[in-house]
C-alpha cells in the first residue's frame, strides 16, 4: 500500500464522524497555536527582567500567567483532540475487524484448509492496530509537524535572518530524505520479522491444539525443537531489524545535532554583535528544541507508518481475496417442496490431476434414507461437501427439488441441510450453548426436546453442572460418543429437511444409534437422510445403499439385494462380520 491508497481506505471512516473530526481539528489548531507562542512568551519574560535587579517580582505577572496558560493549553487541547478522535479510530478498528471476520467466513473451504490460523489472527490484530495508527498520526502528527516547521522557518526569516530559515529547512529536508531512504531499505527486515512472527505463532497454536497427539507420540522435545527453530528465525530477523534501526537513529541524531549546532553558532554571533538579545537567543533555542522534538518523533512516526502500511496491506490482502464459491448474480432462494436430491453425471477433483468423483449419478427421494459406503478415499465424505457447495463440481449437475445448486443462494442452501460430521468440533462453551448453536433463536423447550431425542439426558443428568458443563477447547472434555450426540442434538435443533450423517455414529453403540436415527426420521415427514457409513451394520435399514469405489458407483440397492448380488458390498459385509 502507498499513502494514497491508505487515505482512500481511511476516508470513509473520517467522513462518518464529520463533527468529531472537525472539533478534533480545531483542538489541534489551538494546541499548535499555544505551542508556537510559548518560545515568544519565554523571550518576553527573559527580556523583561532587569539584569541589575535579580528579583522575579519585577517580571510582569501577565507574561508569567500567559506562559503558564500557553503550556497548559498546549497539553489540554492535545488531550481534547485525542479524546474526540478516539471514537473515530475505535469505530474504524471495530468496523474493519468485523469486515475481515465476515469476509473470512465467506471464503471457500479450501482456503481454510490451507490457512494458518495463528498467522491470520496476527495479520488481523496488527492490521487493525495499523489502521488506528495511520488515522491518528497521518492527521494529527505529520501534517501539523510540517505546518509547524513552515511557521518556524517564517518566524526565523522575518525576525532574524534568512540564514536561520535556510539552515532549518535544509536540515528538515535532509532529515526527511534520509529517513525515507533508510526506512525503505529497512522495510524488508520488518516484513521478514512479521513473517517469522506469524510462523512461530502458527506453529505454537497448531502444537497446542494437537496436545493429545503430541502426548501420544512422546514428541514434546520434537515440538520444542521445532518451535525453537521458528523462534530462532524470528530472533535473527529481529536482530537485522534492530541493527538497521541503529543506523537510522544514528543518522537522524547526527543531522539534528549538526543543525542545532549551526543555528546556535549563528545566533551566538548575532548576540555578540548586539543585534540579538539574550531573550531572542533563548527563543531560537526553544524553537529549535520544540521543532526537532516532534521532528525526531516524525522519524519514528514514518517508520511506524511504513510498518502500519505493511500490516494494513496484509490484512486488506485478505479482503481482496475473492471467494471461489459465491452466489451468482441472479441466484434465488432455495424453495424446498419435498427435499428430493439428484446427482447427475457429477465429476469432481480437489486437484485437476487427481479426480475423486467420476460420472456419478444417483437420486435420493424425499423422506428416504440413503447410505453411501465404500473404502477410504472412495469419495464418500466429498459428497457431503459438494451438497453443501463447499466446492463447485467440475462437470455435471446436483439438484434439490429440481433446482440446481449453483442457481440458489448459499445461505438458503445451507439452511436446508444439517450435518453430523465425522469429526465433531465443539466451541469452548457449555453443552447447552453448543446444542443451541444449531438454532440460536430456539426456545428452551426446543433445546430440551433436542437433548431428549439425541439421548443426551441421562449423560447430562450425571454431570454436576448439567448442561452448563464446559466441553473444553474443541470439545476435549467430553468423549467421542458424547461429542457426536451433542452434534446430533444440534442437527435436530436446526430443523432442516435434509440431514447428513458423515460417519457420525462411529463412536456410538448400535442401540443408541438406531434410536437416534429413528428419532431423526420421525422429526418431519419430508425429512431426507444421507448416511455416509463405515460400519455396514448401522445402515441395513436404509432405503437404498450406494457402493462407491474410486469415485464411481459400482453397486446400488437394499441391504439384502446387495448381499444376494455377492459383489463388493457382500465382500465388505463378510469382512466386517469376521472382525466384529
Amino acid at each position: 500500500m502507498n499513502l494514497k491508497q491508505s487515505i482512500v481506505t481511511l476516508w470513509p471512516y473520517l467522513v462518518a464522524f464529520k463533527g468529531r473530526v472537525t472539533l478534533a481539528t480545531l483542538a489541534l489548531i489551538a494546541a499548535k497555536g499555544a505551542t508556537l507562542l510559548m518560545p515568544w512568551a519565554l523571550k518576553e519574560i527573559i527580556d523583561s527582567v532587569d539584569p541589575s535587579l535579580q528579583n522575579i517580582v519585577i517580571v510582569p505577572i501577565a507574561l508569567l500567567l500567559l506562559y503558564g496558560g500557553l503550556r497548559f493549553a498546549s497539553v489540554f487541547f492535545g488531550e481534547v483532540r485525542d479524546a474526540l478522535f478516539g471514537r473515530v479510530t475505535e469505530h474504524a478498528m471495530r468496523h474493519i475487524g468485523l469486515k475481515v471476520f465476515n469476509h473470512l467466513h465467506s471464503l471457500e473451504l479450501s482456503f481454510h484448509l490451507d490457512r494458518q490460523t495463528g498467522g491470520i489472527s496476527r495479520d488481523i490484530e496488527r492490521g487493525t492496530s495499523g489502521l488506528s495508527f495511520l488515522m491518528r498520526f497521518l492527521m494529527f502528527n505529520i501534517v501539523p509537524t510540517l505546518f509547524e516547521i513552515a511557521v518556524v522557518a517564517i518566524i526565523f526569516a522575518t525576525l532574524f535572518s534568512p540564514w536561520f530559515a535556510v539552515v532549518t529547512l535544509l536540515a528538515v529536508a535532509l532529515y526527511i530524505t534520509f529517513t525515507v531512504v533508510v526506512t525503505q531499505w529497512r522495510n524488508r527486515f520488518i516484513r521478514e520479522a512479521n513473517q517469522a512472527d506469524n510462523n512461530s505463532n502458527s506453529r505454537a497454536i497448531d502444537s497446542l491444539l494437537n496436545y493429545e497427539t503430541v502426548k501420544y507420540f512422546n514428541n514434546e522435545k520434537h515440538e520444542a525443537q521445532t518451535y525453537d527453530g521458528f523462534l530462532a528465525s524470528w530472533e535473527q530477523a529481529r536482530l537485522k531489524n534492530r541493527l538497521s534501526l541503529l543506523a537510522l537513529n544514528s543518522g537522524q541524531a547526527l543531522i539534528i545535532a549538526a543543525a542545532i549546532t549551526a543555528l546556535m553558532w549563528l545566533a551566538s554571533i548575532e548576540v555578540v554583535k548586539g543585534t540579538l538579545s539574550i531573550g531572542e537567543l533563548v527563543m531560537i533555542n526553544a524553537y529549535m528544541i520544540q521543532l526537532f522534538l516532534p521532528l525526531n518523533f516524525l522519524g519514528f512516526v514514518y517508520r511506524e507508518i511504513r510498518r502500519a502500511l505493511t500490516d494494513l496491506e496484509n490484512m486488506l490482502g485478505l479482503l481482496t481475496r475473492k471467494p471461489l464459491i459465491s452466489d451468482k448474480a441472479n441466484a434465488q432462494q432455495l424453495n424446498i417442496q419435498h427435499a428430493d436430491i439428484e446427482f447427475k453425471n457429477v465429476n469432481f477433483g480437489y486437484h485437476p490431476s487427481r479426480p475423486i468423483i467420476k460420472q456419478l449419478s444417483f437420486s435420493i427421494k424425499a423422506g428416504s434414507k440413503v447410505a453411501v459406503v465404500g473404502a477410504s478415499g472412495a469419495g464418500k465424505s466429498t459428497l457431503a461437501r459438494l451438497l453443501y457447495r463447499f466446492y463447485d463440481i467440475d462437470s455435471g449437475e446436483i439438484h434439490i427439488d429440481g433446482q440446481q445448486l449453483t442457481s440458489v443462494t448459499l445461505n438458503s442452501l445451507r439452511q436446508a441441510i444439517a450435518i453430523v460430521p465425522q469429526d465433531t468440533v465443539l466451541f469452548n462453551t457449555s453443552i447447552r450453548d453448543n446444542i443451541a448453536y444449531g438454532r440460536p433463536d430456539a426456545t428452551a423447550q426446543d433445546i430440551d426436546n433436542a437433548i431428549n431425542m439425541a439421548h443426551l439426558r441421562s449423560f447430562i443428568d450425571s454431570l454436576d453442572k448439567g448442561d452448563q458443563t464446559l466441553v473444553g477447547e474443541r470439545g476435549l472434555k467430553v468423549s467421542g460418543g458424547e461429542k457426536q450426540r451433542i452434534a446430533i442434538a444440534r442437527a435436530i435443533l436446526k430443523r432442516s429437511p435434509i440431514i447428513i450423517f458423515d460417519e457420525a455414529t462411529s463412536a456410538l453403540d448400535s442401540h443408541s444409534e438406531q434410536a437416534i436415527l429413528k428419532a431423526m426420521s420421525a422429526l418431519a415427514s419430508n425429512h431426507t437422510s444421507l448416511v455416509i457409513a463405515h460400519r455396514l451394520s448401522t445402515i441395513t435399514d436404509a432405503d437404498t445403499i450406494i457402493v462407491l469405489k474410486e469415485g464411481q458407483l459400482i453397486e446400488q440397492g437394499k441391504h439384502d439385494e446387495l448381499l444376494k448380488f455377492n459383489g463388493e458390498y457382500a465382500r465388505m459385509w463378510e469382512l466386517q462380520q469376521k472382525t466384529a
